[in-house]
């Protein structure tokens, strides 16, 4: 009798911009919360998930780039680290099983400084992770991080998460880090898109006439907010900035018929958007695209 399986596939999919390779790494996922949706009631919610045929409550992935560009690797966001259960913090080995040493990744690109972005900077022991590695991150975001008096006004939840968190993770990369502005990897320019983290980052990827922007999390719930785009979480530091951010995102992508990659969109995360304010947007995943 042959055994069945017992192990999935590896989260690693290649995707080749130009001459540049992109390589979409899942940490995992979470498994979400209603209570985390603001502007929609749980039943409209679930219905919406179950319409698109994905887990309700929400399951929401976790995705982080590498880039490999001009001879170099880079990575944009690191995951969850070991610190939050068995379903995250996947990074660690499936970067290895691409072969890819931590020691060989020169620049590290955040999005924001969110746990599941950002806490894989570290070891539990506050060493680096990226021993070479260059960190660049939005300095709006740092100093929000660093600011006393916004921390005295935020949640228990959110001064231990977020800025404490924050706080700790920076620490091996405070004198070896750049802000997000212009060109900071062979090809990749940072783009300024506020709203759910005062410096939250996209990064613009483009080679040989092709484009790809890793928007970070311009939505956390796809299902539900790309046809409610006014839907916005918990998290998000200015709710209003980030819904308006989210509509210019939708907007860009759609009038452009730009590649996206989200890091909480389905792995591998590559999509497209389609539509607009009035009529409303639509998400397409992009199909399967053999890298070589």
């Amino acid at each position: 009798m042959i055994a069945a399986p017992t192990d999935q596939i590896r989260g690693i999919y290649h995707r080749r911009i130009g001459d540049i390779v992109v390589t979409a790494i899942s940490d995992g996922f979470v498994n979400g919360s209603y209570a985390m949706l603001r502007d929609i009631d749980e039943q409209n919610a679930e219905r919406l998930l179950t319409e698109a045929f994905v887990p309700a409550p929400p399951r929401i992935s976790v995705n982080c780039f590498v880039i490999h560009s001009a001879g170099r690797v880079g990575l944009i966001d690191t995951g969850c680290g070991v610190s939050m259960g068995d379903q995250l913090g996947k990074l660690p080995e499936n970067l290895s099983h691409c072969g890819i040493d931590s020691a060989a990744i020169d620049t590290v690109m955040l999005t924001h400084m969110h746990p599941d972005h950002s806490n894989g900077l570290t070891a539990p022991d506050g060493t680096a992770h990226f021993a070479n590695a260059e960190l660049v991150v939005s300095e709006t975001d740092v100093k929000h991080w660093h600011d006393d008096s916004a921390m005295s006004i935020a949640s228990p939840r959110h001064q231990d998460r977020f800025f404490k968190g924050a706080r700790e993770q920076i620490v091996p990369y405070l004198n070896r880090r750049r802000d997000s502005r212009g060109e900071v990897f062979p090809g990749v320019t940072a783009l300024p898109l506020p709203g759910h983290t005062p410096g939250h980052t996209g990064y613009m990827i483009q080679s040989g006439g092709e484009q790809l922007l890793v928007w970070g999390d311009i939505f956390h719930i796809p299902d539900i907010q790309v046809p409610h785009p006014e839907v916005h979480v918990e998290p998000d530091s200015d709710h209003r900035q980030a819904v308006e951010t989210r509509r210019r995102a939708f907007d860009m992508a759609a009038t452009d018929r730009l590649l996206v990659a989200g890091m909480h969109m389905h792995f591998p995360g590559f999509l497209h958007i389609t539509g607009n304010a009035a009529k409303g947007y639509r998400l397409h995943k992009e199909a399967w695209v053999q890298a070589f």
